[in-house]
């Protein structure tokens, strides 16, 4: 896919927008990629059926079949996909999407509706004026239900229904009163309209978007790491098995010089170069192998295979590094890809999105409070509860309106979260003007990088075949008498050196490959992974 398709792909509106594979990245690569989601999870905790689907039954190569304690047998393919599956740093990530969409509700509930409710009871005992040590008994009850709820525009909506019931001692009938009423408060000023009271949710959704952006760019963090570590795997069992066959021919060459020295041809004093060469190459076969088993457990780790006992497991690699047929674009075209779809770049955009939401509500903070308010009611009154609603339908009626005002003379708290809000933006701001030379500058840097790495492998090739002909030059020259073991050895050394640094660079060029395609956030894409945030931000 070129790079110009991609920025196509990326005008999707959707979240779930396809994210297609790169067939032919590596020479590695199926052409059937299977695509992949990666998401937050959707439940506290992740039941069978709501886990991700990361590869179809019967699909052996996108998640293999392990035998207990038997060899993990893995492709690139099915270790990224082996580690999108079962990685626990993953597990934990995805968790975040879901914690921050909770913020988004508990930011709703601000204008959900509220049911109340009051019972009161009281008693009161008093002396009686004109009848001098005589007292009176005044009892009451109460009941209030209110309705309520606070609407996006700034209007406080109250409905409220009571009933009273108030009798005495000195009285044998009992005194019923109920009643409906319904107030209405609209916020004029300070407090009014959808953009300040929308303000904080959209803020709370902002923040589960940036959510989604980090884990994207986590999932590209892990894949690449997984990528990497395969291959630096595969390279470290390349140096033992090329310091294993040099060990071989540094033993042959004791036993050649040992012989030569028996029948007189050699003084006795060369066979201590081969004995040094001889330790010297073990030496490095043991580090080579302690090397291997270290980034075996870095391996297992991401991976985290379904194995009580992964550490013990042994890992047999399906691909070994092979220079693989990628034509680059342009620079340009790389850098066009990165500005949109990197994913720290795009959250970076949404902290600016989130400042101009703070502005609006500090700007709000400095408007004095005006409120328009009406009330309306009607009661009634009688000697049951029953007559006491029958007669709410009366005449009888109550209302009210007017305005509050709340007018502060310095308003020094808001006018410095006002100013902070601006700094905060314009710091915002400059941040991303900041991240895109940085994003410009990695993206390059990492292009460079695949170039040299590229051209290395040439190089290193032509310096091997060189080394190797010089070693057998030198091997002969010594068998005729006209060498010593001790340049023997250095050329074996020299070719020892060359091999290794022929694979290195192979494996340097596909590690290179992947830390372009993770700067520029296209690698997720480029191995057929499903994932949020592939969206850019517009400025």
């Amino acid at each position: 896919m070129a790079f110009k398709h991609i920025m196509k792909t990326l005008g999707l509106q959707s979240m779930a927008a396809v994210l297609l594979f790169t067939a032919g990245s590596y020479a590695f690569a199926e052409n059937n990629m299977q695509q992949v989601y990666i998401g937050p999870l959707p439940q506290p905790v992740a039941s069978p059926q709501t886990q991700e689907k990361i590869a179809s039954p019967g699909d052996e190569t996108a998640s293999p079949k392990h035998a207990a304690l038997g060899p993990l047998e893995i492709s690139v393919r099915s270790a990224i996909l082996l580690s999108l599956e079962n990685n626990r740093a993953l597990k934990v990530e995805k968790f975040n999407p879901a914690i921050r969409r909770t913020a988004e509700e508990e930011t709703r509930a601000a204008f959900d509706p509220v049911l109340a409710g009051t019972y009161s009871r009281s008693r009161e005992r008093r002396e009686i004026e004109s009848r001098p040590s005589s007292t009176g008994v005044n009892s009451e009850i109460a009941l209030d239900l209110e309705l309520s709820e606070y609407l996006p525009t700034g209007t406080d909506i109250d409905l409220e229904i009571s009933t009273q019931k108030t009798w005495a001692s000195l009285y044998s009938d009992d005194l019923h009163e109920s009643r409906l009423g319904l107030s209405i408060t609209q916020a004029l000023l300070q407090g009014a309209g959808l953009e300040y009271n929308l303000a904080s949710l959209r803020q709370a959704r902002l923040d589960t978007v940036v959510s989604l952006y980090e884990l994207r760019g986590f999932a590209e963090s892990l894949v690449a790491q997984v990528e990497e570590t395969y291959w630096d795997y595969a390279l470290t069992q390349q140096q033992i098995k090329i310091f294993e066959e040099s060990l071989n021919l540094a033993q042959q060459q004791k036993d050649e010089t040992e012989e030569m020295i028996k029948i007189g041809y050699l003084a006795e004093s060369e066979l201590a170069a081969a004995q040094a060469e001889i330790a010297l190459r073990r030496e490095g076969l043991i580090n080579a192998r302690s090397n291997l088993e270290k980034i075996r457990l870095q391996l297992l780790r991401l991976l985290n295979p379904p194995d009580s006992n992964q550490w013990q497991r042994e890992i047999n690699l399906l691909h070994q590094p092979a220079m693989p047929e990628v034509t680059l674009d342009d620079i340009e075209s790389h850098v066009e890809v990165a500005l949109r779809m990197r994913p720290d770049l795009n959250q970076a955009r949404l902290k600016v999105r989130q400042g101009d939401l703070e502005i609006v509500k500090t700007r709000n903070g400095l408007l004095p409070r005006l409120d328009f308010f009406i009330s309306l009611g009607k009661s009634g009154y009688a000697d049951s509860f029953a007559r006491s609603v029958r007669d709410i339908d009366e005449d009888s009626y109550d209302a009210g309106a007017g305005l509050s005002l709340e007018f502060p003379l310095v308003n020094r708290k808001a006018q410095a979260r006002y100013q902070a809000s601006l700094f905060s933006r314009s710091q915002a701001d400059d941040a991303v003007k900041n991240f895109v030379q940085l994003v410009q500058v990695d993206v390059r840097s990492a292009y460079i990088e695949v170039n040299r790495t590229g051209e290395q492998i040439t190089a290193t090739a032509a310096t091997r075949a060189l080394q190797e002909e010089k070693a057998r030059i030198e091997a002969e020259k010594f068998r005729v008498g006209k060498s010593t073991t001790l340049l023997v050895a250095q050329a074996q050394r020299d070719l020892l050196s060359s091999r290794i640094s022929e694979i290195q660079a192979i494996t340097n060029y596909l590690k290179a490959l992947i830390e372009l395609y993770r700067l520029e956030g296209s690698l997720l894409e480029r191995r057929g992974i499903l994932a949020p945030g592939n969206v850019a931000v517009e400025n």
